[in-house]
């Protein structure tokens, strides 16, 4: 038995939608429900003792569970240690060890809940009236805000205003689209973007390089979770919000919106499985759903149609709007979808369509958008689809859309590490950050489509993969008809750093047959 982590989740987040205190612990298979029943009188009893009403649940995952004990905003550290307590308990009774006497723990515990409460002070009365208002708020340890961009307002976490003293009046929230999915999530974020400006609208935007907002980055590096959603939310220039939401970042702080007119699961493969209780697929995909919860009640939730996990849980979907977007101009789902009046993006022939019921707009040719290569980019016309899908229902409206997809550019700008191009002395480079199979598979069948005489692949993978995953990349690599080139390529030669930093540092290189 291994506590594998403990943390605060204070936004929707896998297991449900209350702000929580979570603990993975790591557990042999017959020592489960010692061990859960053992921690839920352990939690019983502290509860009891703190006079503190809440609830609690248990998720349970290949190797172990995950404890949730939720926690207003303002106590969540507090319930982070009455967990671990209650952690420790039932450790102790599972190994026949004395359990640590909760006499003992109680002053700490009740010092902890009150310093916190006092850090906080007036946080819960600030959530309910923002709730009473129609709202949004936004609460870490340092700022908490309420509203969304241009009706925003922002206040230091220690020191809180009084409800009364607020002009109510002034703060409103911001359309916001969020973007999750295994690969693709940058480019739809940075192509609705595109779409936005053309539509006269500031937009803020967040994504595993950097947070903007209009054409100034306020921040770079990897904001794809929470702390780049609140960024951009925050700035009173943003008119609108579109947020890459990745595996991680759900997993470890969960959504932080709460009210989204627009959701994107760009497609689901296996990527990072093994991490914060994502073992498989299945559980892959209950992480990228949790965006779904977050739709106003009118809000359309974007599905690709050519992903079959997608297309399975679309069609049990009962609860959002669902608008697919395809690549096959003739998907039996998408057909019969439209037939009953539903809406969706597709490419049919040479050119990107938007259909409602048996109403179709043609919006460009695919010749007209530089970043979709004539077609060969079949992965970017995904990208652009969903874009497509997310931004009608922002209402953007058609002349936007297709500006912005005209405008885009996929060049180290604009979309650094996705598809760049760079020509020298007539030999034309693909740089992009396919770091799984999925993106991989369809990095390989672009190269396949684009003209050349000869065609050749360095590969390279990400310093925290483990050698499965390299091996994987290798193989595909090599199994799309690839071959070696002994008069310039070198041996592959791994320099071993730590197992969490790895260098590939002569990169495997493979030619076309």
């Amino acid at each position: 038995m291994e506590v594998r982590d403990s943390r605060r989740v204070p936004g929707l987040n896998v297991i449900w939608d209350h702000a929580s205190a979570v603990l993975d612990v790591s557990l042999e298979p017959a020592q489960v429900e010692s061990f859960l029943a053992a921690w839920e009188h352990a939690l019983r009893e502290a509860l009891a003792a703190l006079e503190w009403e809440a609830r609690f649940a248990v998720r349970r995952i290949p190797g172990g569970v995950s404890l949730a004990l939720a926690a207003p905003l303002d106590s969540l550290f507090a319930a982070t240690e009455v967990n671990e307590w209650a952690c420790a308990a039932a450790r102790a009774a599972l190994l026949g060890l004395e359990a640590p006497a909760l006499a003992k723990s109680l002053p700490r515990l009740r010092r902890e809940m009150a310093r916190e409460k006092r850090r906080r002070k007036g946080l819960l009365r600030l959530e309910q009236a923002a709730g009473e208002h129609g709202v949004s708020l936004f609460s870490d340890d340092d700022c908490t805000s309420i509203g969304m961009g241009t009706g925003s307002l922002s206040f230091p976490t220690a020191k809180l205003p009084l409800v009364q003293s607020i002009d109510w009046a002034r703060l409103h929230d911001i359309p916001v689209a969020l973007v999750t999915g295994t690969n693709g999530k940058s480019t739809s974020v940075r192509l609705l973007a595109a779409m936005a400006e053309a539509a006269g609208l500031v937009a803020g935007i967040s994504t595993t390089d950097w947070v903007r907002v209009g054409e100034r980055i306020l921040q770079h590096g990897d904001y794809s979770g929470s702390s780049g959603a609140r960024m951009v939310l925050r700035d009173q220039r943003v008119e609108i919000g579109v947020l890459e939401c990745a595996r991680g970042g759900l997993s470890r702080r969960g959504l932080a919106v709460r009210k989204a007119r627009a959701a994107l699961i760009t497609n689901v493969a296996e990527d990072h499985l093994g991490e914060w209780g994502v073992h498989d697929l299945h559980a892959l995909a209950d992480v990228k759903f949790i965006v779904a919860r977050a739709l106003e009640p009118d809000g359309a939730l974007v599905l690709n149609a050519d992903d079959p996990e997608l297309l399975r849980r679309g069609l049990l979907h009962s609860s959002s709007r669902v608008v697919w977007f395809t690549r096959d101009g003739d998907h039996a789902v998408v057909r019969e979808h439209l037939r009953r009046g539903g809406e969706a993006s597709i490419r049919d022939g040479q050119a990107l369509w938007y259909a409602r019921g048996d109403l179709r707009e043609r919006l460009l040719a695919i010749d007209e958008a530089s970043f979709l290569f004539g077609g060969a980019a079949g992965h970017n016309i995904s990208n652009a689809l969903g874009a497509i899908g997310v931004a009608f229902a922002l209402g953007l409206g058609s002349a936007a859309i297709r500006a912005g997809l005209m405008r885009f550019s996929s060049d180290p700008e604009h979309n650094p590490g996705r598809l760049n191009q760079f020509e020298f002395g007539g030999v034309r480079a693909l740089c992009d950050f396919a770091h799984n199979p999925h993106g991989m598979v369809a990095l390989l069948s672009m190269l396949a489509a684009l003209p050349g005489r000869r065609r050749l692949v360095i590969l390279g993978q990400a310093g925290d993969r483990g050698d499965h995953s390299i091996r994987e990349l290798a193989r595909l690599t090599a199994e799309a008809k690839l071959q070696v080139s002994p008069d310039t390529c070198q041996a592959t030669r791994e320099t071993s750093v730590s197992p969490r930093k790895r260098n590939v540092s002569t990169p495997l290189c493979r030619q076309f047959a």
